[in-house]
């Protein structure tokens, strides 16, 4: 089972490019639109917008996706 997040957990998720970090800015349970890509999010299949700390970009992961970095890491 996915840990459960919320807004202002640190979170890494692997990309292409190797393990990257960022923060949880809210979890989203409706469908939705970012830049222009279809977030098929529900209250059953939850997914979490996320910013990255690298780029600043924001994107939507699935909750399986992600790993909740704890203290010194």
């Amino acid at each position: 089972m996915a840990e459960v997040l919320k807004a202002g957990d640190a979170v890494e998720w692997n990309t292409s490019q190797g393990k990257t970090s960022g923060i949880v800015k809210k979890k989203l349970t409706r469908p939705t639109e970012i830049k222009g890509h279809h977030v098929a999010a529900s209250k059953d299949n939850p997914e979490y917008l996320v910013e990255s700390d690298k780029t600043g970009e924001v994107a939507a992961h699935k909750p399986s996706a992600l790993t909740k970095k704890t203290a010194g890491k």
